[in-house]
């Protein structure tokens, strides 16, 4: 948010309530994904061709976008691209596959629908299908974060860590906001772009939180040669996924839960950990042993998997972007660039896809 802004003659502050990069960026498996949480041709029941279409178009451009920005920027940060391998699951069967799979090609996202024997010569995994498509990509999120925002500071960005936004407030055509060291800070606009943590008075019912576990294998793992330039998930709930680094560690995540508090239980961090190595034993042969390192977090879904990114009810110059769902990195180039436009007195085409309503 703060480097789509920069450079455009603005003062621009950004406040972290902690140091920077140490929140959910540090926490984030960054599987870079154009595909979101619930399928195309399911969204387009629940908010029409259309609209659905063009979620999934701008989702793929927003992947594609990052990948130009992270090269000409120079950040060094393991970001490479990377195919998806969506797995059919409880959620969505071979069938239901098939469907997706055509629906994304008449809209002009690339998507190859396998069948049981294709997927099972190719990447030896016994599942009745698949898709594979090309618009994904993986980084290191913390150095990605670190890069972005140095590069934000090199355009004037003024950054202030260890403060917390208590309340906000428009008066007249400015905005005040209280901090908890009992400050006033006045600006022309506020955003808040804290993902699933934010103000009591910006809480939205639509938006929940869930819990959610991943780990890392020790480097130099002995795993498939495919693996390397693949992301892999599946359509369950909850639903497993994985991705290699650079080096040679397997990350796994998810087995995700209702709750903001489940995560913090020590005793399901442990569980969750074994149920993820097991999974991702049975599915692809990968015997990961003891992990290296293993974590938790919260993060805030929306009932049709989208993002809400917009002003703040009752507000003109404040803007919310939350619930990211397992996309969080993608939507948040979105929200960027939608938030941006808008406060540089230009309307993104696309500013009504994502409604706080």
């Amino acid at each position: 948010m703060a480097h789509s802004l920069s450079g455009k003659g603005l003062r621009i502050l950004t406040i972290d309530r902690r140091h920077p990069v140490r929140g959910s960026s540090a926490a984030s498996t960054a599987m870079i994904q154009h595909e979101i949480d619930v399928s195309l041709h399911r969204l387009a029941r629940t908010i029409g061709h259309d609209k659905a279409s063009r979620v999934w178009r701008r989702s793929a451009g927003a992947v594609e976008e990052l990948k130009s920005l992270i090269r000409d920027l120079g950040i060094n940060c393991e970001f490479q691209a990377r195919h998806t391998l969506f797995l059919s699951g409880q959620e969505l069967g071979a069938r239901a596959l098939k469907k997706e799979a055509q629906a994304r090609e008449e809209v002009g996202i690339l998507a190859e629908y396998l069948d049981r024997a294709a997927l099972l010569e190719r990447y030896g995994i016994n599942r009745s299908g698949a898709i594979n498509s090309a618009i994904s990509a993986s980084s290191n999120p913390v150095q990605m974060t670190t890069g972005i925002l140095r590069a934000a500071k090199q355009q004037g960005v003024e950054v202030v860590e260890g403060l917390e936004v208590t309340d906000v407030r428009e008066v007249g055509d400015n905005v005040i906001v209280a901090t908890d060291q009992g400050k006033m800070i006045e600006a022309a606009h506020v955003i808040f772009c804290s993902g699933y943590e934010f103000l009591e008075c910006l809480r939205n019912p639509r938006h929940k939180l869930m819990s959610t576990w991943a780990l890392a294998s020790k480097p130099r793992l002995k795993r498939p040669d495919w693996l390397d330039n693949y992301l892999v998930w599946e359509a369950s709930d909850p639903y497993l996924y994985f991705r290699s680094t650079s080096d040679g560690r397997v990350i796994v995540g998810g087995e995700d839960e209702k709750g903001e508090a489940a995560y913090l239980d020590p005793i399901k961090i442990k569980h969750k950990t074994a149920v993820l190595v097991e999974k991702l034993a049975d599915l692809t042969g990968i015997s990961l042993g003891k992990p290296d390192f293993s974590w938790s977090a919260a993060f805030g879904v929306t009932p049709d998997g989208l993002p809400m990114i917009g002003t703040a009810p009752g507000m003109r110059r404040v803007f919310v972007s939350m619930g990211f769902g397992g996309n969080g990195i993608t939507f948040a180039k979105i929200a960027a660039d939608l938030i941006s436009a808008t406060v540089l007195g230009h309307q993104d085409v696309d500013w009504d896809l994502f409604p706080l309503l």
